[in-house]
């Protein structure tokens, strides 16, 4: 088949929507498929044509935000996007903004079917504008999304049963959907190397360092756990509160490491730790605590309703309250008091691990892309 990729959103692998974008492609690229990717930044891979565009030329405080974020939007250029898609056998949107919604009409002109991604959180956006718990805000947002893209489609992918019922609850209306993980790597299952980067008890949080995940609970709870003295804290990432969170931790005198890592270096820092700690406040599919659970590492994580992570807790043990920094250092206090209750998680949760295998999921991404465009023709 040949498949065009609609991205919006490209640059640096360091969030989850260009991370699951690239394995998609490096999937069906290597499976045959010629992939045809409109985007800033290109792909360097066989089977694979770049059609770039040019970055948006966004307003300056819009540009800021993302620039912040390591993100580059990409500006509709409409000529670009009809060569892409003439003579394509189906269109796949990565999330909702200006060069998918131009696509979504050519493709339309072109009677060429359109499947998309449902990468894009409402609070994601509204948290850099300050009105992230505005739920009025969020709810017009999702129905902007649904009425210049969403309603469009020919099929809507959902990483989750929850951002699923989340945008069809809020819109009011039903697009033909189905729920795919975005997978975790097979280096994850497949590195067993370990990084051990210290002799105390090790706590592991990874993700962008951005305001709606949150890291300031975890430095927080261990401070007022009791050992803090114990305890070495990885916060794996980067993002535009790094600079806030180093402050932080050296005010409250933690032991606190900050480092982006490649995925080969997370893997052996992962299977290095002794605990792992979701903080974020939105997500639709958290990639990285399920990376944390496919390296044995048992969760805490945030019990926001805002989030499908906290799905992944097995036990109250797993949960801790949403942004409550004296919750959290009672749960670490409790890992870290008795061990044998991580032993006995771990073993429950391999059972779930493999339910996170890359494979099978880009398998049924690509099961979804060929039924559709048959079901067109």
């Amino acid at each position: 088949m040949v498949i065009t990729f609609i991205c919006d959103v490209s640059g640096k692998t360091n969030n989850g929507t260009t991370i699951a974008t690239f394995n998609l492609i490096k999937y069906l690229a290597g499976n045959g498929h010629r992939v045809r990717v409109v985007s800033v930044f290109g792909y360097d891979m066989e089977n694979v044509e770049n059609f770039p565009v040019r970055q948006s030329s966004v307003g300056p405080i819009i540009k800021h935000v993302f620039k912040k974020n390591g993100v580059v939007l990409a500006k509709a250029d409409k000529k670009i996007i009809r060569r892409a898609i003439e003579g394509c056998d189906v269109v796949h949107l990565q999330v909702p903004f200006a060069l998918s919604k131009a696509a979504i009409k050519i493709a339309r002109e072109l009677n060429v079917p359109v499947t998309a991604s449902f990468h894009c959180q409402a609070e994601n956006v509204t948290a850099h504008i300050g009105l992230m718990h505005f739920g009025a805000v969020n709810d017009l947002l999702y129905k902007y999304f649904y009425k210049k893209v969403f309603r469009r489609c020919n099929m809507i992918h959902y990483p989750t049963r929850f951002i699923k019922d989340v945008f069809e609850s809020t819109v009011g209306y039903g697009v033909p959907g189905i729920v795919i993980s975005n997978g975790v790597n097979e280096e994850f299952f497949t590195n067993t190397e370990k990084i051990r980067r210290s002799d105390k008890f090790t706590i592991i949080c990874s993700g962008r360092f951005s305001k709606e995940k949150h890291q300031q609970t975890l430095l927080l709870a261990v401070a007022r756990s009791g050992y803090k003295d114990d305890i070495k804290i990885v916060l794996a990432g980067a993002g535009p509160r790094q600079a806030k969170l180093e402050k932080l931790a050296k005010k409250l005198g933690l032991d606190c490491d900050f480092k982006y890592f490649s995925q080969n270096e997370l893997v052996g820092v992962l299977r290095g730790g002794d605990l792992y700690v979701h903080t974020s406040v939105v997500e639709i599919e958290a990639i990285s605590c399920m990376e944390a659970i496919v390296c044995g590492l048992v969760p805490i994580i945030n019990d926001s309703p805002l989030s499908a992570t906290r799905h992944f807790a097995l036990t109250q043990d797993n949960l801790y309250k949403e942004n409550d920094a004296d919750s959290l250092a009672e749960k670490i206090k409790d890992f870290y008091l008795h061990p044998q209750k991580s032993e006995e998680l771990h073993k429950r949760y391999e059972t779930e691990r493999r339910s996170f295998s890359l494979q099978e999921c880009m398998k049924n991404m690509e099961n979804m892309l060929i039924s559709v465009a048959r079901s067109h023709r």
